[in-house]
């Protein structure tokens, strides 16, 4: 893997911060970088084919849908679909979970069961709790252990209590945590529920297989895996999601609308897809895979960024011994939640940029995961392709810098 090669498709990684230093990039767990392949499939869709999708007999119509669907078997084929008909296009990770709590969600009963887990995102939170207040279900939840990792024995004895779903977390956006996501999913089968999947950072990280993974559902964003903003997926398995309700009404879902005879809904993935869809987006989509496969190739990208882990973590305890990090699970993705004794994460935030260094602060929209820790937020660094060993010690250097102006 060519590092250098990769970072000149990163034009931002040159932009100066504060006019003085090249930027260094770890926040990409809230959202990692594009590269000018994906910018430019976005502008060639906009000045060359923009018209809308499956609508139209023109020839721009055609291109669009063609590019969109092929964006869609790129999407069926990268995480390992058996079916382009099971991959719908959502807004991200967020939505593609929100469409799942509330149409299947509309299967449920009261009194009906759904575990989580202590360390999920906010949006695999949220709408299992709107749920809750609409239909009357249970919510449990599974703890984390002090490593960051779960407490499988809990979840065994959760499972005893016949859920109808699970939906965990693939990678812990706050502890790096790496679940063990095909034993949890054969588990939840074997107790009879359904297995919800929220891979908003592992598809970035890992080589995803959802039938070999063995979940039911799985939901992500594209801006997290070098795409564009405002789209993303849900993986679904054909016969849960012909059970499902649609999640929104009007054009393009619809089979047949008559106010005399009632609606019928179209073929699946459509059923889920109303309105005008991204397909600038969907369509980017395919180029952000060619980028992670081709050009950068994900089990180099995974050793590279592992090898970054580790790097910094351990220069990290070298500098600051007393530096307090987050999540030593010994499976872990390439991210460090810390905080430096008797200083506020937001006052470490602010200084590292002031140094040209882009980390995120806060609870991460995690917050029940903070109550665990008993603490407010953390410093969080994360680490991409594109990120490398010399910024790494840059990194270090400027933490040191701050440890010393807090303390």
């Amino acid at each position: 893997m060519d590092i250098f090669k990769i970072r000149s498709l990163f034009p931002i990684l040159d932009e100066k911060v504060h006019g003085k230093k090249p930027l260094i990039y770890l926040d990409n767990a809230a959202t990692s970088q594009t590269p000018t392949p994906v910018v430019e499939a976005i502008e060639s869709a906009y000045f060359h084919r923009k018209a809308n999708v499956h609508r139209g007999v023109h020839c721009l119509s055609q291109m669009a849908t063609t590019a969109m669907e092929t964006g869609r078997d790129a999407v069926r084929r990268f995480i390992g679909a058996s079916s382009s008909s099971e991959i719908i296009f959502t807004r991200g990770t967020t939505e593609a979970l929100n469409l799942v709590a509330s149409s299947f969600g509309e299967l449920l009963y009261p009194g009906d069961l759904v575990i989580l887990t202590q360390m999920e995102h906010h949006s695999n939170i949220v709408p299992w709790q709107l749920l809750q207040a609409r239909r009357g279900i249970r919510i449990k939840v599974v703890p984390v252990l002090d490593d960051g990792t779960l407490d499988m024995e809990v979840y065994a004895r959760l499972l005893e209590e016949s859920p109808r779903i699970v939906s965990v977390t693939q990678i812990s956006n706050v502890l790096g945590t790496v679940n063990p996501i095909r034993r949890m999913a054969e588990m939840a089968h074997d107790a009879g529920a359904v297995f919800v999947c929220d891979g908003a950072q592992g598809v970035a990280h890992e080589q995803v297989d959802v039938e070999a993974l063995g979940v039911d559902f799985y939901a992500f964003s594209a801006h997290k895996m070098y795409g564009p903003t405002g789209i993303g997926a849900l993986y679904g398995k054909r016969e849960l999601l012909e059970k499902m309700p649609p999640y929104q009404g009007g054009g393009e879902m619809i089979g047949h609308v008559s106010f005399d005879h009632g609606t019928t809904w179209a073929d699946l993935p459509y059923k889920f897809e109303a309105g005008t869809p991204d397909f600038v987006g969907a369509a980017a989509i395919a180029s952000a895979i060619d980028f992670m496969e081709n050009t950068a190739g994900i089990e180099a990208m995974k050793a590279h960024e592992d090898a970054l882990l580790q790097y910094a973590t351990d220069k990290m305890k070298e500098a600051i011994p007393d530096i307090r990090i987050y999540g030593t699970a010994p499976d872990k993705a390439s991210l460090i939640s810390f905080l430096i004794p008797g200083a506020h994460h937001y006052d470490t935030g602010v200084l590292l940029d002031q140094l040209g260094i882009a980390v995120r602060t806060g609870h991460h929209c995690a917050q029940p995961l903070m109550e665990r820790f008993g603490i407010e937020g953390t410093v969080r660094a994360s680490f991409a392709v594109y990120n490398t060993f010399q910024e790494i010690d840059t990194f270090i250097q400027a933490l040191v810098r701050v440890n010393s102006m807090l303390r």
